[in-house]
């Protein structure tokens, strides 16, 4: 047995496989949203298809999530907010980061995802990308013709900003 692709630290077999099969219900928005995850790393388009809410589902296109899935190294899963979606729940949301590799780069990809229950199952509607946060300089900026902060006494186009 392997531990789960989302980091839940349960092997797949007792995790997000069941899941996956159908023998049981996520029981949670969160599990639903790691079993999703752990759909990309399997490359279960199906599934992923079949968790999305059946109001969002006429304009899902499977054939680009499964090239999507398959064309990148899934690398791990960080759950970083959660709100409602618990079992006596009808709606919640997780924020969460997905890592992955794709064309040699390093991509993580940064969601708020909603979740509604229907008729006992838990689907996941839509997403909300997470703009980075903008980071603040804690030293001035060097010019191009100040002085190199290395000490070399030449100006910082000539040596270390080459």
């Amino acid at each position: 047995m392997t531990g789960c692709y989302c980091g839940s630290g349960v092997a797949y077999e007792a995790c997000c496989g069941p899941i996956h099969e159908g023998s049981v219900k996520a029981g949670s928005a969160e599990v639903l949203m790691r079993a999703r995850y752990s759909a990309f790393v399997t490359k279960k388009a199906e599934f992923l298809h079949q968790s999305l809410h059946p109001e969002h589902r006429h304009d899902h296109d499977v054939e680009a999530t499964r090239r999507w899935a398959e064309g990148a190294q899934w690398l791990g899963l960080e759950i970083v907010a959660v709100e409602g979606g618990e079992e006596a729940d009808e709606e919640g949301s997780v924020e969460f980061i997905a890592t992955y590799k794709d064309h040699g780069m390093v991509r993580p990809h940064h969601e708020k995802g909603r979740f509604r229950k229907q008729d006992g199952d838990w689907y996941f509607v839509d997403g909300e990308l997470v703009a980075p946060k903008t980071e603040k300089r804690s030293q001035p900026k060097i010019g191009r013709n100040d002085p190199c902060p290395c000490g070399s006494g030449k100006k910082y186009k000539k040596c270390c900003g080459a």
